[in-house]
């Protein structure tokens, strides 16, 4: 990569070319792209599929494709046919990234996998995301964030106790192994200035999935027991849940005993703190449908929001229960750059916060460009 000023974004200078479709290959570009990558996303004759996943629109193009796809340049091209994979190859000439997730064994039927690639372009960081990798019993099949969530486990503990196996409410497995490419990109990255040569780098959802296990693999590990289901309580903590109170439900999130003894100090209920059940977080466990009821009597007059607010001054984790308007809408997610509007473009900004090279919104998402004719 080229030397860049310090104010172009963390990786400015680094050029990555998206082949991706869909969300865990695109968030993982956005990422990139946020902080000053380069980055192409070159999408099929039709365009990325998501584009109609609507409504909702703007324009002829859905809020899905708009919400993973800022700061990237746009080119459509039929990587089926030779022309196409001739352009590519002209484009990968000076690439750093090429990240894609298409079925494997595509790319290598079109002469562009890995193996060939890295011939003509040694440095070039190969990043595939698919749903269970190459090979194994396993190996070469489709994989979506739903099915991920039921095969991994991650359905069989989510959901209320005496209910069934439920989705996670958004993408979450899309979404990590979104992140974890963007990892494995940088670290990729940093390891080629030793080494001066790219590697392939294998992320699947399948893998991810089950990465996200915690606490549950590692209590199965160590009791032999299967997790059940929980609802919104915390399998290893007690009080961690959600509780009613009189304007909604509030969550409370006490780890340690001295959030136990400031929670009963803030709920005047100094006799919480001095009960035996509740001495430490094995008796709590243990008595947790007694602490339940107990709490759920003294929350019974509370207002959520301003409890929570009193309870986290004092040092006990504790939030109102909001809907997406809500917290979107909160002084403080305005106050962290978390909403980014410009014109009529709206999305949520990015988490990584650099001191010297912050994230910044440089161009809206790539309208669909018409097909590229190689020359």
């Amino acid at each position: 990569m080229p030397p860049t000023l310090p104010n172009a974004g963390a990786l400015a200078g680094c050029k990555v070319i998206d082949l991706s479709r869909v969300l865990g290959g695109p968030y993982c570009t956005q990422i990139l792209a946020d902080h000053g990558a380069d980055v192409l996303k070159i999408e099929p004759p039709g365009g990325d599929e998501t584009r109609g996943w609507g409504p909702p629109f703007l324009g002829d193009t859905a809020s899905y494709f708009i919400g993973v796809n800022r700061n990237k340049e746009g080119m459509t091209l039929d990587l089926s046919q030779a022309a196409g994979q001739e352009l590519l190859r002209h484009l990968l000439a000076d690439a750093d990234v090429l990240v894609e997730n298409f079925k494997p064994g595509t790319l290598e039927k079109w002469g562009l996998g890995f193996d060939t690639l890295s011939q003509a372009f040694p440095k070039l960081i190969h990043c595939r995301v698919s749903g269970f990798g190459s090979d194994g019993p396993l190996g070469g099949l489709p994989g979506y964030d739903a099915c991920a969530q039921a095969m991994c486990g991650l359905m069989s503990v989510n959901g209320e106790a005496d209910g069934d196996a439920t989705r996670v409410g958004l993408p979450v497995v899309d979404m990590v192994t979104g992140l974890n490419a963007a990892v494995a990109i940088l670290l990729a990255l940093n390891e080629r200035t030793r080494s001066g040569l790219g590697q392939f780098l294998d992320i699947t959802l399948y893998d991810c999935a089950l990465s996200l296990l915690h606490p549950h693999a590692a209590n199965y590990f160590y009791s032999g027991k299967v997790p059940r289901r929980s609802g919104n309580a915390h399998p290893n903590i007690a009080p961690y849940e959600t509780l009613p109170t009189a304007s909604g439900p509030i969550f409370l999130a006490v780890g340690n005993n001295r959030q136990f003894a400031l929670l009963a100090q803030v709920l005047e209920a100094p006799g919480l703190a001095t009960d035996p059940r509740y001495a430490a977080n094995a008796d709590r466990l243990q008595h947790r449908q007694a602490l339940r009821d107990e709490l759920s009597t003294l929350l019974a007059g509370q207002d959520a929001a301003a409890l929570a607010d009193r309870l986290l001054r004092a040092g006990v984790p504790a939030a109102a229960v909001q809907t997406v308007d809500q917290a979107l809408a909160h002084p403080h997610t305005r106050h962290r750059g978390m909403v980014l509007e410009q014109g009529d473009y709206q999305g949520v900004g990015s988490p990584i916060k650099l001191s010297r090279t912050p994230a910044t919104l440089r161009k809206l998402p790539p309208a669909l460009a018409p097909q590229t004719d190689a020359q």
